[in-house]
This record gives C-alpha cells, structure tokens and sequence, in this order.
C-alpha cells in the first residue's frame, strides 16, 4: 500500500499549471454515450475515478483511449444497457450514467452508486427527475431497472436542492427527449457550464446553464465532437492552500480566475496577496495566517464544500479562531481527527467545527478518510514541524492528478513510497 511522506516546512515557491476539473470530465464522459460517434475530451485529468469512468464506457461497447490528457470515445460499439456492481462502486458520480443510458437507448440497469463515505447524497432527486421525463424506474434489492415505456419527453422539473449530479441527469437525459424541458432551481456551477458547452457542441440545444432556469430544446439525433474540459477550481484552492500553509508564494496558470471567487476572498481574509493575472492566479501568502471569522460552504457560487477541508488544514496554525459551516454534506468532517493528530485545536458539533489557531503543527502518521481529507492533510503536513506520513491515497488518486509531483516541483518535499 502506497503512502505519502512529507517533510514540512519547506516555503513553496515558483509555478505550475492546473489539472482539468475532474467534476466536468465525468459528466462529459457519460454524455459521449448519446452521440454515437467519436468525442475527443482535451485537459482530461488521470485520475483513478476517470479511470473507472472509461472503465463503464469500455464495458458498455465503446472504444475508449487515453494519453496524454487527451481521451477519445468512440461510442458506436455500445451494446449493453447494465452497469455491474462492482464498476459502480468504483464513484459515486457513476450515477450519471443513468441519464446517458436512458437517452441513447431508453434502458437503463444499474446498482446504487460508491464513492466517498461523506454523508448522505441522496439519488432521489435523480429518479424523480427521470420519472418526469418518462422513465420508469423500478428499484428490486438496490438495483435499478429503468425502461422508457412511451418514450422520453420533457417536463417542467423544480428541484427542492440545486444537485449539481441531478442537473447533469437531467440536462443529459433531456437532449434527444420529445419536446422542451425547463429545470428550475439548477445547480449553477461551472461544471454545468462546461457540461452544456460539450453537449451544444455535439449539436444539443441547452440554453441558460450557469443560472437558476436551464432550458434543454430535445433534438433527435447528436453527434460526435472535440472538447477541452476547464481547469479544476477545487484543485486550484487545493493548491492555494498548500502555499498558504507554507508562507509560500505561488503562481496558477491555466486557471478561471472567476470561479474561484469565494475561495480566494477567504485567502486575502487571511492575509494573503492575490493578483489576478488574465488566466494565472499569483498568491503570496504571509508567515503565518490570520483566521478568517467564518468559512460557510454553500452551492456556487458560495464557498464550496470541496475546498473546506483543505481551507482548514491550511488555517489550524493561524492565528486566531474560525467557525466553519458545512451546508452540504453531514459528515465532511473526517480529516479532523487526522489534524488532531498534529496538534491542531479543532471542536467539531454537528454540521459546525470551530478551529482555534495553534502555534505550530508537528508531523505525524495519519490516514485519510475520503478525497478532500486527504488533501487536507497534506496541506497541513507541509506546514507542520517534522514529517508526515498520509496513507488512504486510493481516495487522493480520485482527484488529484500526480499531486506529490506538482508539490515537489514547487519546494515541497514530497514523496510516495
């Protein structure tokens, strides 16, 4: 079993780019089922959950290869319309593929969902989206059965919580549908962007994506097309808080500044100087943070969920006492008891954890608990005193591509063994 060793205290220094945003490249990949032909996905992330996602692809009947950032699917082989257990366990974002099924063959069967033990994330909305526009779903033992009896159609579909996996089943679901479907209260964030930028290009009609009220025109037929996926705003503020915890002054090329608004408003709270420079975010952070008042996830373009983990660890040695909010999942706490560990001052009650800055954080063995907790604990073995060592990468290796190496090449000592 694999595992980071990291030698803190080393200022990071200099540039690096910013992997693909894997939060879009899964939905676009499942969104290559509908088009029947061959899509070409650029700034594809190598992650072991795009893996899997290639994995599905492959199991269906489709030609799938990657190199070098670039993954092409051809998907005029598919011939299966079941998705078995095991692959489906490999994410919790396999979900999407349901939508992708029913539109290109109007069946569907698939087990409930993996991925990461972070609380409820409930399917509900999915299928009663899917129901609205047609589906007939039948759940026997958790696994779904999923047919479209007379057709797909679109609907008038309101969300009670703006899912941003629901969006993308909706929006996937309803492009080659009979008719209009309007959704209102969509997810707004800019992976829903990027999901109808690649779907419009394959001839779909999407409009309003990015807002409130998406309307998905259904067409009868889309084809294949080339698309490059957008910079991973959560790597980003990974990256950002890596530096930070450091005192460490970095430049981010390939980024969209714009998205990352929420996030690095909290940095320049701490005491960091931001520059934004067209595509490139230029930090340079102070020797030690002062503590933000409160860090309150929200769906974007609020703070988000995904950055609160590494946004702690980066500020259990500031100087000061924050309270952080968690409004999306119940139980995003699991890298607490890894921070603990290295001497960080952190209460947690429910959905609020109130961190108190201590002097100095030391080194220590840990393990990480679920994506976003690993990356927290690096963040905060980079700043701490002595070495740390992270095992549970299988759940890193989700989202992070090659994070050791990128580290590394900006003066952080940082290696897997």
């Amino acid at each position: 079993m694999s595992r980071l060793v990291i030698d803190g205290m080393k200022r990071l220094r200099g540039e690096t780019c910013v992997q693909g945003s894997k939060n879009s490249a899964l939905p676009i990949l499942a969104a290559a089922l509908l088009c029947g032909e061959e899509s070409i996905i650029h700034n594809c992330p190598d992650l072991s959950d795009v893996s899997g996602s290639a994995n599905i692809l492959r199991y269906l009947g489709c030609n799938v290869s990657f190199s070098n950032g670039t993954l092409v699917c051809d998907s005029r082989g598919l011939c299966r319309t079941d998705i078995p257990n095991s692959l489906m366990r490999e994410m919790r974002s396999s979900i999407i593929f349901l939508g992708a099924l029913l539109g290109r063959t109007g069946a569907a069967q698939m087990s409930f969902p993996g991925g990461c033990e972070i609380g409820p994330r409930p399917i509900d909305l999915h299928l009663k989206a899917l129901s609205e526009l047609g589906a007939d779903i039948k759940d026997e033992h958790g696994v779904f059965r999923c047919t479209a009896p007379n057709g797909l159609h679109g609907a008038n579909i309101s969300l009670s919580f703006p899912s941003v996996g629901a969006t993308e089943n909706i929006m996937i679901c309803a492009c080659t549908a009979e008719g209009t479907t309007v959704i209102t209260n969509a997810a707004r964030e800019p992976e829903i962007c990027d999901l109808a930028d690649y779907l419009n290009s394959c001839g779909a009609s999407v409009s309003g994506a990015g807002e409130g009220t998406v309307i998905i025109e259904g067409v009868q037929k889309l084809h294949g097309t080339s698309h490059s996926v957008i910079p991973d705003r959560i790597a980003a503020a990974t990256l950002l808080s890596c530096c930070a915890s450091t005192g460490g002054r970095i430049r981010l090329n390939r980024t969209i500044p714009s998205h990352l608004g929420a996030v690095l408003s909290i940095f320049e709270e701490c005491g960091c100087d931001v520059d934004i420079q067209g595509s490139s975010i230029v930090m340079d952070s102070p020797h030690r943070l002062s503590a933000p008042k409160i860090v309150r996830t929200m769906p974007y373009p609020g703070f988000p969920t995904d950055a609160q983990a590494p946004v702690m660890a980066m500020i259990a040695g500031a100087r000061g006492t924050t309270l952080f909010v968690e409004n999306i999942f119940e139980n995003r706490y699991l890298h607490v008891s890894g921070l603990l560990r290295m001497g960080a001052n952190i209460k947690v009650e429910g959905r609020v954890a109130v961190s108190q800055g201590v002097e100095l954080l030391h080194g220590a063995e840990v393990e990480a608990m679920d994506l976003r907790g690993a990356a927290a604990l690096i963040t905060a073995g980079l700043g701490a005193e002595g070495r740390t060592t992270v095992e549970g990468l299988k759940y890193l290796d989700r989202g992070y591509e090659n994070i050791e190496v990128t580290l590394s090449g900006l003066g952080g000592e940082v290696r897997r063994v």
